[in-house]
């Protein structure tokens, strides 16, 4: 669909988003990418750093051997670092890690040690810059992220609920909320472009009750608008039944099935989304080589949902699904956030 080589206008983005980070003449900017990385970024990345008179330099990883029982998509959990004393090392003493790896750093075990030296991350998504193009983050999304984060770290419950029977229910005692709104500006900071979610990790034993994914609902380790209903039961954060009869339910039983594992069935980190620019129909319109899935992860008003590994429960994996839903209602507490998909109060 794209030919991928440098555009001016794409330059000129990449150069807002390091100016929200607040990179300046005379910062130093670790480009970390992979020898699959989507080398149209990593260009794009070095040249606008040296518009602005960051200096950058390169580490560019061997993209490690498979060792999954099948294929790995979106965790967000790069496995490219591997542990490298000297990699780390450069990594913290610089400004900034603009992180191009294919999965990227987010839940990657190395992460502590890149903040603490003074670090900050900046995870530019895996997708085409065409989509980045379209989703530049502001200053108006930020703060109403901080917004939403404040409130989820206050409450004491979410309850989600929908038309086509979902009923959940998160306990959120002491659960640190956590938001990203697309760029980072101070160090330790972590961040990813595209930008709009707010999420928190539950504490063990926190998740309870009936999740249904209804026609037009998202499993973005396939890239794949769900066509037929699924019907998750969660009891004390683990899915023990997967209904449903059509081929949505049957990958879903067979990829989580394949991991062996029975923390790949647990919840990872479950949030909403709250970018006005993301689009859900999106998926529609790029071939799944040319995206990522982070817009969809971060359209307004979703319900997101995911499993797989979460430090705060102290669980552990690469089985991994995000399913962005829609036409939820999500409450925290007594108050109401999101209104059958769409943004209330203060989020709106």
């Amino acid at each position: 669909m794209f030919t991928d080589r440098v555009e001016s206008k794409w330059i000129d983005i990449f150069c807002s988003v390091f100016e929200y980070c607040k990179l300046s003449d005379g910062d130093t900017a670790a480009i970390l990418s992979e020898t699959q990385s989507r080398e149209l970024n990593v260009q794009l990345v070095e040249l606008a750093l040296q518009r602005l008179g960051v200096t950058p330099f390169h580490i560019k990883l061997v993209t490690p051997s498979q060792n999954a029982p099948v294929p790995v998509r979106s965790t967000g959990a790069s496995v490219a670092v591997n542990g490298l004393g000297p990699v780390v090392a450069a990594l913290s003493s610089s400004t900034i890690v603009v992180d191009c790896t294919v999965e990227g750093l987010l839940h990657a075990p190395e992460l502590p040690s890149i903040l603490k030296g003074g670090a900050r991350l900046l995870m530019i998504s895996n997708e085409h810059p065409d989509v980045l193009e379209r989703l530049v983050p502001d200053q108006d999304l930020k703060q109403r992220v901080k917004a939403g984060i404040k409130m989820i770290s206050g409450a004491e419950e979410m309850v989600v609920t929908s038309a086509v029977g979902t009923q959940l229910s998160i306990k959120l005692s002491d659960t640190r909320g956590a938001g990203v709104w697309g760029y980072c500006e101070k160090p330790g900071q972590v961040a990813h472009w595209p930008g709009g979610l707010v999420l928190c990790f539950p504490k063990s034993s926190s998740v309870n009750g009936c999740l249904v994914l209804d026609s037009g609902d998202v499993n973005l380790t396939f890239k794949r608008y769900i066509e037929s209903p699924i019907t998750l039961t969660i009891e004390d954060d683990y899915v023990t039944d997967i209904a449903g009869s059509g081929l949505d339910a049957e990958l879903f039983r067979e990829y989580i099935a394949s991991w062996d594992d029975r923390e790949a069935y647990a919840v990872s980190h479950v949030g909403w989304g709250m970018n006005a620019k993301s689009r859900w129909e999106s998926l529609a319109m790029y071939d799944k080589r040319d995206i990522n899935g982070t817009e969809l992860r971060s359209f307004s008003g979703n319900f997101l949902y995911s499993t797989g590994a979460n430090e705060t429960a102290n669980r552990y994996t690469q089985g991994h699904f995000d399913m962005p839903i829609r036409n939820c209602t999500i409450r925290l507490d007594d108050v109401l956030v999101v209104e059958k998909g769409i943004l209330k109060g203060e989020l709106a």
